[in-house]
């Protein structure tokens, strides 16, 4: 009877289990879409590849050449961007905070046990 049990209690381990493990794709390894390779191949055009004028031997340096210029392009327009602080800290304050007087401390008009 335990062996049945615990027979039981792996199978459900397994189902509950199986979503987990069977997930289909990752973004980073998912085909690329239709424009996404026209966009490419718009970019290697605009570096000065052209697939009309390519024979099969100049074709491997011609097309690397253009990938290297967009790469290149591709860096310097990362260098541009402003860079995020990564650090986890939060951003520094550029006000600055003035504390006040502490209250004054007022006695009562009447005491506490006025009338007990």
């Amino acid at each position: 009877m335990k062996t049945r049990t615990l027979i039981q209690a792996a199978v459900v381990a397994a189902l509950v289990a199986a979503p987990a493990l069977s997930f289909a794709q990752d973004q980073s390894n998912a085909p690329k879409t239709r424009a996404e390779v026209r966009q490419e191949l718009i970019q290697l055009e605009q570096a000065g590849y052209n697939p009309a004028t390519a024979n099969d031997s100049t074709y491997p340096s011609d097309i690397q050449a253009a990938e290297s210029r967009v790469t290149q392009q591709e860096g310097m327009a990362q260098a541009q961007l402003p860079t995020a602080d990564t650090t986890g800290y939060g951003g520094a304050s550029m006000g600055t905070m003035q504390s006040g007087q502490p209250a004054p401390h007022l006695a009562p008009a009447q005491s506490t046990y006025f009338g007990n």
